[in-house]
């Protein structure tokens, strides 16, 4: 049993303000922060809050993998009162230091989890698996996970690290910004077709490094648990990584109002049990999920499973 499990969360995300009926909302944080405070076992969270990183500290490794173009544009943005960098994903006045405090806290959940071998769930937004090189998307600014990845790869013992990504979308962001890193893999297992319509089964990336599953409408747990043991965790094993990070979209669920997946949420609980064959170092990350109860419980069985309190 992992006997501490972090939680990286600041009051602060949820002032990315992107209209009272965006799917992308602070309710969404709210109703996952309520539901670990009422859980019996909720003593057994290492509440954390993000490192205060100043923009100079942390816009290297964002400066890395998206062009510094892009970066200014959504600083001028945000700083000139708001709008959109596509037309599902705006932008308000505190969008683009909400956004750098993401990272952050990714790069802390990286560094929490190399220092202390205890895995960390990083409770942010916005999130980022869509967010390509040159612009945001699909409700991502920043490209979060793969920012995440190369710092690990920058931190002493960390040889390879490994990507899953269970949201109901491809995310074609990340993928891209790693597909051409030979000490970085990543797969998806996702609903096609579907939004961004990438992530098909032929990519391969640059070095056999990246597989997508990709899933019909109306799959159920029990179909995502043959490719779970039957491609994903296989893959992720054979790639023998050092640090497994989870880009953790609850999407997926049968109550989710943007997707046609029907997984409830405790089969998030049986892949967080799967992904403990392939790393003892493992981080999660929110991506997406917008029924608020689905996905509050969602987190919950992801936690609980990774303690060993299911």
């Amino acid at each position: 049993m992992v006997s501490e499990f972090a939680v990286i969360y600041s009051p602060q995300f949820l002032e990315h303000d992107t209209g009272a009926f965006h799917p992308e909302n602070p309710g969404r944080l709210t109703a996952i922060v309520a539901a670990l405070q009422g859980v019996p076992w909720a003593d057994a969270i290492d509440w954390r809050s993000p490192t205060a990183t100043s923009q100079r500290q942390v816009l290297p490794y964002i400066l890395k993998l998206h062009n510094p173009e892009y970066v200014e544009a959504l600083r001028r943005l945000a700083q000139e009162g708001g709008g959109y960098v596509d037309g599902d994903t705006p932008v308000s006045p505190h969008s683009y230091d909400v956004a750098l405090l993401a990272v952050s806290a990714w790069l802390d959940g990286v560094d929490y989890v190399l220092t202390t071998g205890h895995s960390a769930f990083v409770l942010v937004r916005p999130p980022g698996h869509h967010a390509i090189r040159n612009r945001g998307m699909g409700f991502c600014l920043f490209s979060n996970t793969a920012v995440a990845a190369h710092y690990a790869l920058a931190q002493a013992g960390i040889g390879r690290v490994a990507i899953l990504d269970w949201d109901v979308h491809h995310g074609n962001g990340t993928q891209a910004l790693v597909e051409d890193h030979p000490r970085i893999c990543y797969c998806s297992i996702h609903q096609s077709p579907a939004y961004p319509g990438t992530g098909r089964a032929e990519e391969r990336g640059e070095y056999n490094n990246v597989l997508n599953v990709p899933m019909p409408a109306g799959s159920i747990g029990a179909d995502y648990q043959a490719q779970f043991e039957g491609q994903l965790i296989p893959f992720l094993k054979a790639f023998e990584p050092d640090l497994l990070i989870i880009s953790a979209g609850y999407d997926a669920n049968k109550a989710d109002p943007l997707a046609g997946i029907a997984l409830q949420p405790q089969d998030f609980g049986r892949f967080t049990k799967a992904c403990s064959a392939v790393c003892d170092r493992i981080l999660f990350g929110l991506e997406g999920g917008y029924d608020h109860e689905a996905l509050s419980q969602s987190v919950l069985a992801t936690i609980a499973a990774r303690l060993g309190l299911d």
